[in-house]
């Protein structure tokens, strides 16, 4: 169904209340962005997982989603018109156990080099040799040193956890990663960055601003757009929607970000995402 007031979307009052202390950017009016999204002939939203959708764990395969977050979702997923898709660092096979919802999400996963389609399709690109053979001296490193047990080898990447660790062991172990990766990987060709509770290599050609600009591309520009992250890998998405969508951060407390709002988790990004569902419900009635 088309568009109507913005009652007939998320009301417009509802996000402003909440945030109306939180507006970081002065381009981030949500009354003003409310309003305009019933008029859109589609909605995407897009998610980060961990710090986003879950709080984060030590024992990362234990990092479920808050509670009210896979019933949201399972009413969200597939609604016409209403795009809902995970942008996550975690690679996809890691992430599926952990949602547990009822039908496949649209899913970027590994900062965006692996993908499943709203369709189900899995798409994965073919790594060049020598990036293969890096990934591979590098991982050979990490178990020499010991560290194979804090390593997750990803499909176009590794990445190395440190949560749980005293603030002392956690700078050397950081300190010994970078530095081996830089000598093994620098330049243009690679990304090394740091994210919250670890450091991960990734080649270049693609993070999670290259994502959402790939999906904004597919759905042109006549779609309301959010994207909800908290981390420093997320801040690549929200430059990627600058004067394009809504971008927020969620976290605990506010940081220095692209990002235009901030909303504190759980209870506040569970209202965000009753609203989105309610106000997409309504345009399908």
């Amino acid at each position: 169904m088309g568009g109507g007031t913005g009652s007939s979307w998320i009301n417009p009052e509802f996000l402003a209340e909440k945030i109306r202390m939180k507006i970081l950017k002065s381009r981030g009016n949500p009354k003003e962005f409310l309003s305009r999204m019933a008029s859109c002939s589609g909605k995407v939203l897009l998610l980060d997982y961990d710090g986003t959708l879950a709080p984060f764990s030590i024992h990362r395969d234990r990092a479920y989603p808050y509670p009210g977050v896979p019933r949201l979702l399972n009413r969200l997923i597939g609604l016409p018109g209403c795009r809902t898709i995970i942008i996550s660092g975690r690679a996809v096979k890691d992430l599926l156990p952990l949602l547990n919802l009822d039908r496949l999400p649209e899913i970027w996963g590994c900062h965006g080099w692996e993908r499943v389609t709203a369709a189900g399709n899995y798409i994965v690109p073919e790594l060049d040799a020598m990036v293969k053979s890096i990934l591979e001296e590098s991982y050979t490193w990490l178990t020499e040193k010991g560290f194979s047990g804090r390593c997750e080898k990803k499909i176009a990447g590794l990445t190395v956890h440190w949560r749980g660790l005293a603030p002392a062991e956690k700078e050397n172990v950081g300190t010994a990663v970078r530095d081996h990766w830089e000598s093994i990987a620098g330049g243009s060709g690679w990304k090394i960055r740091d994210f919250n509770g670890g450091i991960e290599l990734n080649p270049a050609g693609m993070d999670k601003g290259l994502a959402v600009r790939a999906i904004l591309e597919e759905t042109g520009d006549k779609a309301a757009v959010a994207y909800l992250g908290d981390d420093q890998t997320d801040e690549d998405a929200f430059r990627a929607l600058r004067g394009k969508g809504l971008s927020i951060l969620v976290g605990e407390e506010p940081r220095s970000t692209a990002a235009d709002l901030w909303l504190k988790p759980p209870d506040e990004m569970l209202e965000f995402l009753q609203g989105w569902l309610d106000g997409c419900e309504a345009q399908n009635e």
